[in-house]
């Protein structure tokens, strides 16, 4: 999720219990339950893509980063598919998730602008426009060079992102609501194509019978030029970048694919 403020990092023990630090990240922590039952399972959407361009080249036990792995869903695919995952994400709350759908990963709470892992990783992947929730090309520019240090020489690293069209398409001033039985949201997006930044306001409700609490959450997003994250790339140590379109669908209006290769 989104890396705003500095670093907190720890590494879950491998008992699974989570690490008794607090989280700064107050807004997806308060947003941790909700999304995980709105939209954890949309990751799950990146998997043909994921198959296609990278996991198809990887044996059964190769090493997998999932970069700000949220509450966990693609990560317990990942696992499923023989995979051993290291997941990682600035919110506490998403990762309490994360352990419940994934416990055969493992997971460290760390903001992605400044985290390390153990060992070296065959292949890393950030996926739902997580990184679009970087806000400059020097804290985007920290995150490559991270995802560098923890992978193999010649790992490939995939990651998606909201470009223009895309936030033209679905941020434009749009509004949804969402009501189940024990949670609700209303969201509104807006886009300023000037400063190229996007936001999400959130209003959510969760609880059940009398008890129900509210929460107000903004989420950030950074709209990038594509010729900026291929140097922001080349300069942490990625070449042989591609390019891919999203797949059909309204979602993935907008949305590009980069794969660079670990230098």
């Amino acid at each position: 999720m989104v890396a705003r403020l500095p670093c907190l990092r720890r590494e879950d023990l491998s008992d699974g219990e989570p690490g008794a630090i607090v989280s700064p990240h107050a807004d997806y922590d308060a947003l941790a339950s909700i999304y995980d039952a709105c939209w954890g399972g949309e990751t799950l959407r990146a998997l043909p893509v994921l198959d296609r361009l990278i996991l198809g080249e990887l044996r059964p036990g190769a090493r997998v980063l999932d970069l700000c792995c949220g509450t966990g869903q693609l990560a317990r695919a990942l696992v499923e598919r023989g995979f051993d995952v290291t997941g990682v994400d600035a919110s506490a709350e998403m990762l309490r998730h994360a352990r419940r759908h994934a416990p055969g990963a493992r997971f460290l709470h760390a903001d992605a602008r400044a985290f390390a892992t153990p060992g070296a990783h065959d292949a890393a992947l950030s996926t739902f426009d997580s990184l679009n929730h970087i806000m400059s090309l020097v804290e985007l520019g920290a995150v490559f060079r991270n995802v560098r240090r923890a992978l193999v020489a010649g790992a490939a690293f995939l990651f998606d992102l909201n470009m223009e069209a895309g936030y033209e398409a679905r941020w434009r001033g749009s509004s949804f609501g969402i009501a189940r039985d024990d949670h609700a949201v209303i969201g509104h997006a807006r886009w300023d194509g000037a400063a190229r930044q996007a936001s999400l306001t959130l209003t959510l409700f969760h609880g059940a019978g009398a008890d129900w609490r509210r929460a107000d959450v903004t989420l950030a997003q950074r709209c990038y030029e594509e010729a900026d994250v291929r140097t922001c790339l080349a300069q942490a140590g990625f070449g042989s970048v591609l390019t891919y379109s999203g797949e059909a669908g309204a979602s993935n209006v907008g949305r590009t694919y980069f794969l660079g290769r670990a230098s």
